[in-house]
């Protein structure tokens, strides 16, 4: 009998398939060990070169801040006694910098550097405002009620959709903006007393010494 020269073996196309297959189930089994491989590798050489895994590079900065409008956060009372104002970022009105800080009540990392926010607010170089990012309202006045208001006006955020337009990656964030809209400083993560002295002053500093001349750096 003549074999069928159209008729296709069986048995050789399925070992193909399954040798093919092998190598695609090992390469899934390596996969979390390479991408572990790549963080720790990143992680060490953040370790060697002494770079601050903080310090995240701001998009914004050197562009001009978004033109943020929120409601005030109520029954908390302003620098005068009154009412604390809405925040309006669509001017910068008596020609300071203004320290714009992210926060929550329900954040840790801001209850700690909140003492240096209050300290912060007796510079009159600057006015610092604040966000209150997806808070309620009752527990952000509780936060400051104990800790102090440091806040020249406090704009709410419940749903966190203008701290998008900030690039914020979480609480607290803080960014100088100079008078005529640039930002040009950035403090990811909570202010200790090092940030403070080594960025946040220099930076200010650089904003009173005239127009800026390149970028400040994060922190």
């Amino acid at each position: 009998m003549t074999d069928d020269p159209t008729t296709l073996p069986t048995a050789p196309a399925a070992e193909t398939v399954t040798k093919a297959a092998k190598p695609r189930r090992n390469w899934l089994v390596a996969l979390p060990l390479v991408l572990f491989g790549g963080l720790a590798a990143i992680f060490l050489y953040q370790l060697i070169s002494g770079h601050d895994p903080q310090q995240i590079p701001s998009v914004l900065i050197g562009k001009t801040a978004p033109q943020t409008v929120l409601p005030a956060l109520e029954g908390v009372s302003g620098p005068d006694g009154g009412p604390m104002p809405a925040l309006d970022l669509t001017g910068f009105g008596d020609g300071r910098p203004v320290l714009v800080n992210v926060f929550a009540s329900w954040c840790g990392p801001c209850r700690d550097e909140h003492p240096l926010l209050m300290d912060l607010a007796q510079d009159e170089r600057f006015k610092l405002v604040a966000i209150n990012y997806k808070d309620k309202p009752e527990n952000a006045r509780k936060f400051l009620e104990s800790l102090g208001n440091p806040y020249a006006a406090i704009g709410v955020d419940q749903k966190g959709s203008a701290t998008i337009d900030w690039g914020v990656y979480g609480v607290p964030e803080s960014f100088l903006v100079a008078p005529d809209g640039e930002i040009v400083f950035k403090q990811t993560g909570p202010f200790t007393p090092e940030a403070v002295k080594t960025g946040l002053l220099p930076a200010v500093e650089r904003v009173l010494a005239g127009p800026s001349k390149g970028t400040a750096p994060t922190s």
